[in-house]
């Protein structure tokens, strides 16, 4: 005879195998319910993304400068009298004197040179600079930048410059064909300036810092100011305004300011928008934000387009007749085509952004005809948004 607790245990193992085979199609279909009941989380935006931190900032600088060493497509000194007077200014201040000599030279052009000044750079430091021709010079490839100060807004000097131009682009001609490629009369000098004056800000000694917001919102910058306060466990931030959040320095980051602007900058905050819709009528670019809402309203488009043709012919007489004259007969075919697939579209009230965009395809629109309707929409009251024509 069988052993009869070895017979027994297999056939629990068989019905343990059975109810969990049943089990797995139930349990992922739970499982599967869980996924699709659960909330989406919105999305969110560090602190650092979407705010300036006060002195944390650039400074742009400019100033005028000669390049030289062009192969003849410099400006022309005759047209350009401020190239000529820089021209013998430098001249002079080296010891040579050319206030009467003739100068006829198309080796030489007039530019303004720009840079943008990072927050706290130290002297020394390089930077990169733009040039850019100021008079009637063909190209600047092949010339120098002279040493040329930059000034910021207080009018101090900040950056010197000097060095060779590389343009991206080039020009050539002939007597009966020219081709020309990019802006050549615009180039760059890579480390071109050096710093020889520093910003004064001292950020370590703050005692409240400013966080300035790229996109002014009421809601945002109180987002912004609660993260905050659960982050520090204090009340050391408020929102002052749409666009700004002031921070007290909290105790425990005294004379430390860089380290609580670190970690602020890596908060998360849900970022708030303005219903908006942007709209290109030159190239038909249409961009609606996700809070955009329309009351109930209904739309209708249709087009009527009337084609006129013209075919004329001609009409001969018969052969070796003598009365007859050839002539031209006017024949013209008119055809009038409207619409009528175009019907009247419903659009309940409150509709979310995908809705209203399928609402708006049924009718079988082009941008540009989007366009006008949204505008309609919006002259009627029914669209909750703001359009803004770029």
């Amino acid at each position: 005879m069988p052993n009869r607790p070895v017979a027994a245990l297999q056939v629990m193992r068989r019905i343990v195998g059975c109810r969990r085979a049943l089990l797995r199609p139930a349990l992922l279909a739970a499982l599967i319910w869980a996924a699709a009941a659960a909330p989406v989380a919105q999305a969110q935006s560090r602190i650092k993304d979407i705010a300036n931190f006060e002195g944390i900032r650039d400074n742009l600088l400019v100033g005028y400068g000669l390049v030289v060493g062009l192969d003849g497509t410099g400006d022309d000194l005759k047209s350009a009298p401020f190239t000529r007077e820089s021209l013998i200014g430098m001249l002079q201040r080296l010891g040579i004197t050319a206030r009467d000599a003739d100068l006829d030279t198309q080796n030489v052009a007039a530019v303004m040179v720009t840079a943008d000044l990072p927050p706290f750079s130290r002297q020394g430091t390089r930077i990169d600079i733009t040039v850019s021709a100021l008079g009637d010079a063909k190209s600047l490839a092949g010339g120098t930048l002279l040493v040329t100060p930059l000034l910021a807004a207080d009018g101090e000097v900040y950056a010197v410059a000097q060095g060779p131009v590389a343009i991206g682009g080039f020009s050539a001609s002939g007597e009966s064909q020219s081709v020309k490629k990019g802006v050549p009369t615009t180039g760059r000098i890579p480390n071109g300036a050096i710093v020889e004056r520093e910003v004064d800000f001292d950020l370590v000694e703050l005692k409240t810092v400013k966080i300035s917001l790229r996109n002014p919102d009421l809601t945002t910058a109180r987002r912004v100011a609660d993260a905050i306060n659960a982050f520090v466990g204090q009340p050391a931030a408020q929102s002052t305004d749409p666009a700004t959040v002031m921070v007290k320095v909290p105790a425990k980051y005294d004379g430390d300011t860089v380290a609580l602007l670190t970690d602020i900058e890596q908060i998360p905050v849900q970022v708030d928008q303005m219903a908006r819709v942007v709209v290109d009528e030159q190239s038909g670019v249409i961009v609606m934000g996700e809070k955009v809402r329309i009351s109930t309203v209904a739309i209708a488009q249709g087009n009527l387009t009337i084609r006129i043709t013209e075919t004329p012919q001609v009409s001969q007489p018969a052969p070796f007749s003598n009365g007859g004259q050839t002539q031209t007969v006017p024949r013209t075919d008119i055809n009038v085509q409207e619409d009528k697939g175009r019907k009247l579209a419903v659009l309940p009230e409150g509709v979310s952004l995908q809705e209203l965009v399928n609402g708006l395809n049924a009718l079988g629109l082009g941008p540009r005809d989007m366009i006008t309707i949204l505008q309609a929409i919006k002259a009627a009251g029914a669209l909750q948004a703001e359009i803004e024509v770029m």
